[in-house]
């Protein structure tokens, strides 16, 4: 049994692949990894950020012959391109949808592939999104859906499983026909099936029930964890159970939701008796990875740990073999402990020039003062590999690189398979680093910078302060999909992302700090960061304007009302008010007491009518998360008050990314700029 216990001296930052990872089309192999710095380049397009990769979703089949990936030659469709490994640079075999987005793909066998697809769908007053997982060949001759259709007894129950996507549990490596699914909605939830990919059958392995979720299965395809929702003293209880090496479920760890402390399991090793879990030991800010002892129910030894920065979960090959641990640092980062992948990842870089910055950096938990290695301008993350590793796709990105990806194989060669977005020019996008501040009560707030490019000249500059959504969130140094961060960048603001107080990824301390905090010490923090941005001579104190979507819009609609004069105008995107959060928070009984006790503050839509500076509010028509009337309900107010606003409902539009299509992120972005430039007191930002 492998034990990694790191300190900070000990850890570099590997990122992870995220989930919009890309490949550019028309794959070629790599001549050289160095070209002559080109001229500075204008100021890309909204287009140009907001239309689809040329390939994204890039993976690879177990058997290392096939490579997939999402392709798009006009920006507007997504076609689904399939290669052969040993012949990159041939064009892919182009499979398209007609009726359907393709929203993501992956391999489930060699010669099969497993494809999410999106469309909208209206029944009765629900307007929403419909998603479907099917099952297709590497031509797209042949389509089965997960599971077949069950029949179910309720409407809202067809509702449910026409809007949900079954989770595939195990491809299961060793059967040649089938794949654990687990049905997600409907009368059938929690089902899960050994499903022929093939003949599109299914057969019952384990009933699903309304007390569990979160089954784990291990590489052998046995279902070997799941969770239990259960009542103690009338307070909800989160119960792990787990299967002792007998074949028989326990009960082990049970943690209060109120706590906000949730352990569980998160990895099998290749003993029965011996698992992986992780949480936050008694009076620690930061949560780890311990080796469990099933039988004697004990927690043994940590197998991770950061001592800045939470720990995650594990990463394991096909096989079961343990190859890191996963961490939230400034970005999705892995330890490494399989030999072959450290090498890897250590040559990689090496070959592509990447490199880290240090920086000095504080706990915002702890107090304790470190310097960490932060990825400067790109990172790199292996997105997918075969079962033998002989074949390994890693990806180049950052906050500057919208996402190269590389083809290494066993002889040691490395070969470029595309770039995700080649129109955009790296000279013309801003650079982003990582920073911290101080807010008014002391507690430490980490934020990602990002300042114009050098052609922008020295500052201060007109400046966006950018909360990310949640707000049990936080943002990542990654490349920005929605491309708010670098499109305002590159026309010559800074834009800050604060990660405020109540903001998760940090340690608990800055998660739990905000707690009933909203619109109040979690504003502050905001507003503390644009007060660091003047006093560092970063931002024109006269031309500031917030900006957010979700949790960040509510900010938006916050900063509006408060009397604080910092900035000139405000954007909110699907912004929604207080009591909103508490009603949709109350609707389930687990998050009354996991999340519902911790909203309280400010309601902004309440207070509509005490707005200082103009505001731009937008709203996607078919958001289920939060409901347009909230955004409608704080125009009234601001009409009623005869305050001055702008307003776009966005036809269509859902409140996920991957519910906009790339006509309505740019959309977004032109009506945004087309604010700042015109309505932005005095006279535009």
């Amino acid at each position: 049994m492998t034990i990694v216990l790191i300190d900070e001296a000990q850890v570099r930052i590997y990122s992870r692949a995220s989930w919009l990872a890309v490949l550019s089309v028309g794959l070629a192999l790599m001549t050289t990894l160095a070209a002559p710095r080109p001229a500075l380049a204008a100021p890309p397009s909204a287009r140009d950020f907001t239309r689809y990769a040329a390939l994204s979703d890039v993976a690879m089949s177990p058997d290392g012959q096939h490579i997939a990936g999402l392709i798009s030659t006009d920006g507007e469709e997504r076609l689904l391109g399939v290669w052969k490994t040993a012949h990159p640079e041939q064009p892919p075999f182009v499979i398209a949808s007609r009726h359907m987005r393709l929203m993501s793909v992956r391999f489930v066998k060699n010669d099969r592939l497993a494809v999410v697809v999106q469309q909208t769908i209206t029944v009765g007053s629900y307007k929403g999104h419909l998603s479907q997982l099917y099952i297709t060949d590497l031509k797209g001759e042949n389509w089965n859906t997960a599971l077949p259709k069950a029949r179910t007894t309720t409407d809202d129950a067809e509702l449910a499983q026409r809007t949900g996507v079954p989770m595939i549990l195990s491809r299961l490596p060793a059967d040649p026909r089938h794949i654990l699914v687990m049905d997600t909605n409907g009368d059938g939830a929690g089902d899960v099936y050994r499903a022929d990919v093939y003949s599109g059958g299914a057969e019952l392995v384990e009933r699903g029930s309304e007390k569990f979720d979160r089954l784990q299965a291990d590489a052998k395809g046995q279902i070997r964890a799941k969770v239990q929702l259960d009542y103690e003293d009338g307070k909800a209880v989160y119960v792990q159970w787990i299967r002792n090496p007998k074949g028989d479920w326990e009960p082990h760890f049970r943690s209060f939701f109120k706590d906000r402390n949730l352990f569980g399991v998160v990895g099998f090793s290749d003993d029965p008796n011996i698992v992986y879990v992780a949480g936050t030991q008694p009076g620690a800010d930061k949560s780890g990875i311990y080796l469990y002892d099933v039988t004697a129910r004990k927690i043994l030894e940590p197998a991770f740990e950061h001592k800045l920065f939470d720990a995650d979960g594990v990463v394991q090959d096909a096989s079961g073999q343990l190859m890191g641990f996963t961490y939230s640092g400034p970005n999705n980062g892995i330890y490494w402990i399989e030999p072959k992948l450290a090498g890897l990842d250590k040559g990689v870089r090496a070959a592509l020039g990447l490199k880290t910055t240090p920086v000095a950096w504080t706990d915002p938990g702890t107090g304790q003062k470190a310097r960490i290695g932060v990825a400067d301008g790109a990172d790199l993350s292996v997105a997918s590999w075969s079962d033998d590793h002989s074949a390994i796709i890693v990806e180049k990105s950052g906050p500057r690189e919208p996402g190269e990806f590389y083809l290494f194989t066993a002889d040691g060669k490395l070969s470029l398979l595309g770039k995700a977005r080649p129109w955009i020019k790296a000279e013309a996008l801003g650079d982003t680093r990582l920073v911290q501040y101080a807010a008014r009560d002391g507690l430490i707030i980490p934020a990602f910078l990002t300042t114009p490019p050098a052609s922008a000249g020295p500052g201060p500059y007109p400046a966006i302060v950018l909360p990310h959504g949640g707000p049990w969130a936080r943002d990542w140094l990654q490349w920005d999909f929605g491309g708010w961060t670098q499109y305002f960048a590159s026309r010559g603001y800074a834009v800050l992302q604060p990660q405020f107080r109540g903001s998760e990824g940090w340690g608990r301390k800055l998660w739990t700090a905000g707690d009933s905090e909203w619109g109040q010490k979690m504003q502050d923090d905001k507003d503390d960061g644009a007060k660091w941005l003047i006093d560092q001579k970063i931002a024109d104190p006269r031309r500031i304007a917030m900006f957010g979507y979700s949790y960040g819009g509510y900010s938006a609609l916050a900063a509006s009302i408060r009397p604080n004069g910092l900035y000139q105008c405000a954007v909110s995107g699907a912004g929604g008010s207080l009591a909103d959060m508490k009603h949709v928070t109350a609707e389930s009984r687990t998050m009354r007491e996991y999340q519902r006790p911790f909203v309280g503050g400010l309601d902004a839509i309440k207070n509509a009518k005490d707005a200082k500076i103009p505001i731009f509010l937008y709203h996607g028509e078919r958001d289920t998360n939060v409901d347009i009337k909230e955004s409608r309900s704080f125009i009234a107010g601001l009409k009623a008050a005869n305050k001055p606003y702008k307003w776009l409902e966005i036809k269509d539009m859902g409140h996920s990314y991957d519910t906009m299509t790339p006509a309505m992120l740019e959309t977004q972005l032109v009506e945004i700029e087309k604010f700042f430039g015109s309505e932005c007191k005095p006279g535009g930002l």
